[in-house]
């Protein structure tokens, strides 16, 4: 720390002292109920500065943005506040939500999604592998009568369903190649057809 530095420091220190010793002083009779209602102020004055710090975290959870369609035809997907890129697509007439994945080779359903959609996960053929961050799992192909986003429709897509434990399907590189173009720009992913 430099002299400049601790003068100031000194400066400050002794400016606050004073500014204390004056407001003890002039709030002597009601000491306990000052400090309270200080207090006060500072958690408010804390709790604002935390809102706005975290005001991208707070309004992408409270109100989640969806992929928009634009006028040209194109999917625009914004990004999430975790990074990734979420859109809910139909699949055989009942709304999935996915995670844009183009590391997966193929659409991949969860148990559960497979379900929603009319498959019975209980009695596919498991006789797939596949990769994962989590090690290998066992996968089951499927045709998907029909798969929509946006104002695109797919017929007889194939797809998998993992025998593994997965919180949110992937909609991975199988699908994403039938557009012509993936944009990844300005916080939003962008498809072309």
């Amino acid at each position: 720390m430099g002299e400049f530095e601790v003068g100031n420091l000194v400066y400050l220190s002794v400016l606050g002292a004073a500014l204390a010793f004056w407001f003890i002083t002039n709030h002597r009779q009601s000491f306990g109920k000052t400090i309270q209602q200080g207090l006060a102020w500072v958690l408010i004055f804390l709790g604002v500065i935390a809102a706005v710090g975290m005001w991208d975290d707070i309004r992408s959870t409270v109100l989640p943005r969806q992929a928009v369609v634009t006028d040209s035809g194109q999917i625009e997907i914004p990004i999430a506040f975790d990074g990734h890129y979420y859109v809910t697509a139909d699949l055989n007439g009942q709304e999935v939500r996915f995670v844009i994945d183009t590391g997966a080779s193929d659409i991949v359903l969860s148990q559960d999604d497979a379900e929603k959609i009319g498959l019975d996960p209980e009695n596919l053929n498991y006789l797939g592998r596949a990769l994962t961050a989590n090690g290998e799992v066992r996968t089951a192909t499927v045709t998907l009568g029909s798969v929509e986003l946006g104002d695109y429709a797919d017929r007889n897509i194939r797809a998998r369903v993992t025998e593994g434990d997965m919180d949110i399907s992937l909609l991975g590189m199988s699908y994403l190649n039938r557009y012509e173009q993936i944009l990844i720009s300005q916080g939003k992913l962008t498809l072309v057809r």
